[in-house]
């Protein structure tokens, strides 16, 4: 029995399930995975439902991490489809998800069912680890269900995860590694004041500019190389504040930092603390940082499966595709903690977009890319 990859695609982007809610994509993919011989564990958190499935009991354990929950469509009217009722139009399938990420997850399931049909008694396990929590706070998602599968001691010895590494053709880019990242919320309390009377109050305004000027021209280091710069972003300012004549007591601003590996969330911290410090004891006022760190940086040594998988992806798409550290955030972050993983998946240029969609002929080649990458890998 085989799959096919336009009609599971197609399937699952007609279940609407934009962050947290599942609204039955978790089902309809166990239900085709049962289908396929996979002992399917549903574990959820919450209101978050997440699969584990796994076809086979022997090791090596080759694992497909990927996420079913989507962004919003926007204003549905801007679409030329409704975005949960997917069409194929001019060789693109359109549809909330298609290029992140439900298609690549039909693409691998539809791979597994042609590898199984050709091989019967492979030696090894295929799993399939995929969350309704990727897109949002990602909290009850992959993260805890990496610490279920440590407490069964579950071994998962490679992982890809098929988020839409490629910017513009199919092949271009396989991510090793993804630099890390933190936010941090910062407060300046000051002394509420009449602006005529300066001198018997205190400007937090004034103290953050200072503070804010001075993290923004740090020179945190000039990239490595496998990653890029680090790069501290200012994302908000707050003072709030409705009148005029009153110097306001409190000021709030928001930052980010993506850090390469010459740095950890640590040491970041320390570093801003000191500069933190010094110019609010100068200015004899107190301050309040808060940190929350989604990742931290990491890289996954080019070995013989980083390159079995390059050498696949060359012969099927007729282009090298660069080992990559660049762009955002993933669960590779958490799933890094257990196994090596790589990621590999369809084009992202249209991702989170109004008519977001993906080439009918790229989900062929993905399939094809997918399952050659199962017959070497359990040669």
């Amino acid at each position: 029995m085989t799959l096919s990859e336009l009609k599971l695609a197609k399937e699952l982007i007609r279940k609407p399930s934009i962050t947290p809610k599942d609204a039955g994509a978790i089902n309809l993919l166990a239900k085709n995975l049962r289908s396929l011989g996979f002992n399917c564990k549903i574990i959820k958190f919450k209101n978050i439902k997440n699969l584990y499935a796994k076809l086979g009991k022997s090791s090596p354990n080759f694992c497909y991490a990927g996420h079913t929950d989507v962004v919003p469509p926007g204003k549905i009217s801007s679409w030329r489809i409704n975005p949960f009722k997917p069409k194929v139009i001019n060789n693109k399938l359109i549809g909330r998800g298609a290029s992140d990420m439900k298609a690549s997850i039909a693409c691998f399931v539809a791979a597994v069912s042609k590898f199984k049909s050709k091989n019967k008694k492979f030696k090894g396990s295929i799993s399939l680890l995929i969350t309704g929590d990727e897109e949002g706070i990602a909290i009850n998602g992959t993260k805890r269900v990496i610490k279920y599968l440590k407490r069964k001691r579950e071994k998962i010895n490679f992982c890809l995860v098929g988020e839409p590494t490629n910017p513009n053709n199919l092949g271009e880019m396989i991510k090793i590694g993804r630099r890390g990242s933190m936010t941090g919320r910062l407060t300046i309390f000051g002394v509420q004041g009449h602006v005529a009377y300066p001198h018997a109050a205190k400007n937090p305004s004034n103290i953050i500019i200072k503070i804010l000027k001075k993290i923004k021209d740090l020179k945190l280091d000039k990239g490595t190389k496998n990653f890029q710069p680090s790069n501290l972003e200012i994302t908000k300012i707050n003072i709030d504040n409705h009148a005029d004549n009153v110097i306001p007591g409190l000021a709030n601003a928001v930052f980010n930092i993506r850090f390469n590996d010459k740095h950890s969330a640590s040491s970041l911290k320390r570093k801003l603390n000191k500069i933190f410090k010094s110019i609010t004891k100068s200015n004899k006022c107190r301050f309040k940082i808060e940190y929350e760190v989604s990742g931290e940086a990491f890289l996954t040594k080019p070995n013989k499966t980083t390159y079995m998988i390059q050498n696949i992806i060359k012969k099927i798409t007729g282009i090298k595709p660069k080992l990559s550290t660049s762009g955002g955030t993933s669960d590779a972050r958490f799933i890094r903690n257990i196994a090596p993983c790589l990621e590999f998946g369809l084009v992202g240029q249209s991702m989170h977009k109004i008519d977001e969609s993906v080439s009918v002929t790229d989900l062929k080649k993905l399939t094809k890319i997918y399952e050659n990458i199962l017959v070497s890998y359990f040669k």
